[in-house]
């Protein structure tokens, strides 16, 4: 049977969170592919997203845990080692590791039905849609048995207008390839710019790559152990919306099942109230409770819009008091804060966030805008390292100097202006 609950604090928790994501510690001097994969692996995966206003928010995640790593040690990764890997694992693309695949194998196997009811009626849609549809799965499937293509390269590629289903671009095709990446009969075997080149994966994937499917019992508890750890502490609600998002059939059974293996412990916050449920790993049971003294070493980050840590609103809420929201996708008029808003990261608390863009042919980096929260600290020793954390991201992309808008806070203006 499982053992007794731990105790900790907002604090430790928050703490915890951090460093199990990669935010805390000294950076490495000579970031290499193994302190990426690393990352992916103890995080589980880092989402793909291509917007460059600043730098792709995948290459921002990774350097905000790496550092100042080299672009062709992520491209070797994926492109020519395949230790990483373009797939699903939520609501959006992301780098996975191909160490994983049996996870991803089992979900494949599986699809649609591998789909729960946070996707909606996407299961029956991708049902239906494959069903009418399968003399073009077939024939996509012939085409790159002569080599990889891009999505406009298909003899069947026509634009027909946005998709009915809400999740891909508008053509058949398009669509096709979505539910053939999700069944694992095609993946990403490259990128032309920001355009997908399609393959299948008996070409692609090495000879070492483990396709087997687990059973459903023992894949869930394999990947809620690891969002669990990823996370630090995790509700069983931040389990489901992590990872994978939305592919647990009994996520209560699940967890039940690991506290009587004593896999995981229930942590008791008494500050979250009574009926907050939240789990830590044995293996990181005496970590938690180490964040209160010299397991702690915090560090100044700038994160970018989908990087993990702001993963799922209700735990940004509960442990960082913090409300963060996409404005990107919002009329610009009704942004606050503006288009591309990266919080900053300050030891264990969120206090604020800027709003940056990248100007290439120029060679310099806009600030927009600084933004405090309620209570964040002030003093020269914040702005500064505020500062040389946006001097450092600056350098990174190439940039010769960063312009500062009026929009930075009082207590802040002495070093960011």
């Amino acid at each position: 049977m499982g053992e007794g609950s731990v105790s900790a604090t907002p604090e430790g928790v928050r703490r915890l969170a951090v460093t199990k994501q990669h935010l805390a510690g000294t950076l490495p001097s000579r970031p290499t592919k193994e302190h990426i994969l690393s990352v992916v692996r103890d995080l589980c995966y880092v989402q793909f997203d291509p917007i460059a206003v600043v730098a792709p928010s995948h290459v921002l995640c990774l350097r905000s845990r790496v550092g100042d790593f080299r672009m062709s040690d992520l491209d070797g990764l994926l492109w020519d080692e395949k230790k990483l890997f373009q797939h699903w694992p939520n609501v959006s693309a992301a780098f996975v590791l191909t160490e994983d695949y049996p996870l991803y194998y089992s979900m494949m196997k599986r699809y649609p039905d591998s789909l729960t009811r946070s996707w909606g009626s996407q299961r029956e849609r991708a049902k239906k849609f494959l069903e009418t549809h399968e003399n073009l799965r077939k024939g996509i499937l012939r085409q790159l048995k002569a080599g990889p293509l891009q999505l406009t390269q298909f003899e069947e590629y026509v634009k027909n207008g946005k998709s009915s289903d809400g999740w891909t671009a508008g053509s058949d095709v398009s669509r096709m390839m979505f539910h053939l990446e999700m069944r694992g009969e095609v993946m990403i075997v490259g990128h032309d710019g920001v355009k997908n080149v399609w393959g299948r994966p008996d070409g692609f994937l090495p000879g070492w790559v483990e396709r087997k499917e687990l059973p459903e019992e023992e894949f869930e508890k394999q990947v809620a152990q690891r969002a669990i750890r990823a996370l630090g502490t995790a509700s069983p609600r931040e389990v489901l919306l992590y990872f994978p998002r939305g592919r647990y059939v009994d996520i209560a059974k699940t967890l039940k099942t690991l506290l009587e293996e004593s896999l995981v412990r229930r942590v008791r916050v008494a500050e979250f109230g009574a009926k907050d449920e939240r789990y830590v790993h044995r293996l990181d049971v005496g970590l938690l409770q180490s964040m209160d003294g010299s397991d702690w070493h915090p560090r100044v980050s700038l994160l970018p819009p989908f990087d993990n840590l702001l993963n799922g609103r209700g735990w940004l809420t509960r442990l960082f008091g913090f409300r963060y929201v996409h404005e990107m996708f919002f009329p610009e008029k009704k942004r606050k804060y503006g288009y591309y808003v990266m919080p900053i990261l300050w030891g264990d608390r969120l206090i604020g966030r800027i709003d940056p863009r990248m100007d290439r042919k120029a060679k310099k980096l806009f600030v927009n805008g600084v933004y405090a929260e309620p209570g964040a600290p002030a003093g020269r020793e914040v702005s500064s390292r505020i500062a040389d954390s946006i001097e450092s991201m600056a350098h990174f992309l190439g940039a010769k100097e960063v312009v500062y808008s009026a929009r930075v806070p009082a207590t802040w203006k002495s070093v960011l202006h």
